[in-house]
């Protein structure tokens, strides 16, 4: 909106606006496309046309098999710029008021490029996101897809659940929520999240997202079942190996996302 490009400029986080992605494309040699993932399509149709033959477009999508179909079906001569990407650095607020100039400085991006992908192209992407502070990481999309349907995805999934189960009943949110404290805040941050954005997500990787519902269910089964038996030691057994797990885990740049994730 002119809005937003106005603010945007205000605040110093572009030079320059335009009304029109035609014109924003125009003779650039990095194109970033960051639109919910249902707009993909319908933004490299309008991208195309204006792209240099030698420019670096890459996205920042949350899913990627679905952006390398739209890729696939839209670009044609020019799938040789495209390098799909997505920088792990999301946050539960939107918009150019949460703007974080470091916002990529110690975390990991990743890229899944297509076999079509110039050379040129990947190199340059990797030093795009590793200039910001990124550490960059190669995966297939379906890779992708179902990696992040495990820790991210999902885990949104189960925060948008919990807080409507609380929500459902007013007496209980207006009885509990004023009590809640560290524990709920941490839990439902993610809660908070856009849920355009969060809507798209959770559509286009729907299979590898019901997958992990499926590992979930059969995890919340185990403690159902030992919280009935009335035995404690099956109880603290399961919490004992999601502590070990959680405790052993840290948020760093350096993580491996799988055990074929090229470390460039």
């Amino acid at each position: 909106s002119q809005k937003t490009r106005q603010r945007a400029q205000q605040l110093q986080v572009i030079d320059v606006a335009c009304d029109s992605v035609t014109k924003a494309v125009q003779g650039a040699d990095i194109v970033l496309l960051a639109v919910p993932v249902s707009a993909t399509r319908q933004s490299l149709e309008a991208i195309m046309p204006a792209l240099s033959p030698n420019a670096l477009l890459m996205d920042v999508g949350s899913t990627k098999c679905d952006v390398v179909a739209a890729a696939r079906e839209t670009l044609g001569e020019r799938q040789s710029c495209f390098v799909p990407a997505h920088p792990i650095a999301g946050k539960e607020v939107a918009g150019i008021e949460h703007a974080e100039g470091d916002l990529y400085q110690n975390r990991r991006a990743i890229l899944t490029p297509l076999p079509e992908t110039g050379t040129k192209q990947i190199e340059q992407a990797q030093a795009v996101w590793q200039a910001l502070g990124s550490t960059v990481f190669t995966l297939t999309p379906e890779d992708h897809d179902a990696t992040f349907a495990a820790v991210s995805h999902l885990p949104h999934l189960l925060a948008f659940a919990a807080v409507n189960a609380l929500s459902q009943t007013p007496a209980d949110a207006a009885t509990y929520l004023p009590m809640a404290g560290p524990g709920f805040r941490d839990f439902s941050r993610i809660a908070a999240s856009d849920p355009d954005v969060w809507r798209d997500i959770l559509s286009a990787n729907h299979a590898e997202v019901l997958t992990q519902v499926a590992h979930f269910r059969h995890a919340l089964d185990q403690f159902e079942t030992a919280l009935k038996s009335g035995d404690q030691a099956p109880l603290q057994q399961l919490i004992q190996q999601a502590s070990h797990v959680r405790s052993a885990w840290t948020l760093q740049a350096g993580n491996a996302c799988n055990k074929d994730s090229e470390d460039t």
